[in-house]
């Protein structure tokens, strides 16, 4: 058994407490706001996120992150993306060396081109930083349904302890040394998935969808593999796998805020309304930068920044 905070009481950080609790660790789930985490405590469930999915008794709800993070052999950094370095910052002063830290955001930063992990390891050098990816809705993981991830981490000890960890009958984990193809796919996948969405808003059919997955996945790989990622990777659960996913299912918030913007609603308001972070806008540009630092073609991405932000119309990106 091992002490475990998770940090980011979203949905995704919600559904990794309850599994790591039903694998038997002792777990913290932490939120910035106590309003929340009041909120949490008397209703014992994410209402909004995470319906029908209930908090154990025994998983502690707080939003002290200082014992949180002192407490903890293991970290579990599971906010949005855009809020992962304030957040390591956050962590940063109680973090002791070679703490475990196993991010499960999928992004890149706009503004510095690093990925997730990049980010923590430089505002917490001494803290030893993981990740944790693949085709993995929180809606389904806590229900229970069967699952598969991958953790990146440079040792196969490391990679090992930790696969141990988050492995269960329902959620089965493999091991990876590439760390930074599993993040590129995982932020990556969510611009294809606007894509994706706006093709269904414009009514568009199956042939256009693996139209947009495979042409997607060619120009993720491409990249990712200049930049240094494994082929492997790319066609694996951390590439295809997590695009496949989020392309096409009724839970991926990329794919319905793009559903929306083919529709005709602008992006603000698409974002309004899907109501959570839409991590594919965040990484668009991010992406479009990559693919002109390493002078790779990525056609899908270009369109896709031309409709978010410079009011392109979807049917002539199309």
């Amino acid at each position: 058994m091992a002490k475990i905070s998770v940090l980011g009481a979203g949905s995704w950080g919600t559904a990794l407490s309850v599994l790591l609790n039903n694998n038997g660790h002792e777990v913290r789930l932490w939120s910035r706001f106590q309003e929340e985490v009041d909120t949490l405590k008397q209703t014992r469930e994410l209402t909004s996120k995470l319906p029908g999915v209930h908090i154990p008794e025994n998983i502690d709800l707080t939003a002290d992150v200082k014992n949180c993070v002192e407490t903890a052999e293991v970290i579990v950094l599971a906010v949005p993306s855009p809020y992962v370095r304030g957040t390591a910052e956050l962590m940063a002063p109680y973090v002791k060396d070679e703490q475990i830290i196993v991010n499960v955001a999928k992004g890149i930063e706009e503004k510095t081109l690093m990925t997730m992990t990049d980010i923590i390891s430089e505002e917490i050098p001494a803290a030893g930083v993981y990740v944790l990816s693949g085709p993995s809705h929180a809606e389904e993981v806590g229900r229970k349904l069967p699952t598969t991830c991958v953790i990146g981490a440079k040792t196969k000890k490391t990679a090992e302890y930790l696969q141990s960890m988050f492995n269960s009958r329902v959620f089965r984990v493999y091991t990876s040394p590439d760390i930074l193809g599993i993040e590129l796919g995982g932020a990556l996948k969510n611009v294809i998935a606007l894509a994706a969405g706006i093709a269904d808003g414009l009514g568009y059919g199956d042939n256009t969808k693996a139209a947009l997955i495979t042409r997607g996945i060619a120009e993720i790989a491409r990249l990712g593999m200049k930049m240094g990622g494994k082929l492997e990777t790319f066609t694996g659960l951390t590439g295809i796998g997590d695009l496949i996913v989020t392309c096409a299912s009724v839970h991926s918030r990329n794919r319905k805020a793009g559903y929306l913007m083919g529709q005709g609603k602008s992006m603000q308001e698409a974002m309004d309304e899907v109501n959570m972070v839409v991590e594919g806008v965040y990484s668009a540009k991010a992406a479009a930068s990559l693919a002109k630092k390493y002078e790779v073609p990525m056609p899908i991405v270009e369109e896709i920044n031309r409709i978010l932000f410079e009011g392109k119309d979807p049917k002539k990106a199309v």
